[in-house]
């Protein structure tokens, strides 16, 4: 009869390899799932874009807009400019 401690590496290692698995084709499955679709025309989306003001230096950021890929504000009569983010 094996000793104990070996029941015990076995029945973990079995453990480990169904979990392993089990979270290797849940990756898998969400892989192959479609895209949701982009919400109706004048619904709300939401984006993450900053602003600066190229006269006065404000700066303004832009959560939810109708577009993925809005116009620019205005500021100081001038169309304000797109800041890249340091990180993200």
């Amino acid at each position: 009869m094996p000793a104990l401690s070996t029941l015990i590496w076995v029945g973990m290692g079995v453990l480990m390899a169904v979990v392993l698995w089990r979270v290797g084709i849940g990756m898998l499955r969400s892989m192959t799932q479609p895209l949701p679709e982009p919400p109706p025309p004048g619904e709300l989306r939401k984006i993450n874009v900053r602003y600066r003001c190229g006269v006065c230096g404000v700066e303004l950021k832009m959560t939810m807009a109708p577009d993925e890929d809005p116009p620019p504000p205005r500021h100081c009569l001038e169309d304000m400019d797109v800041v890249a983010p340091l990180y993200d």
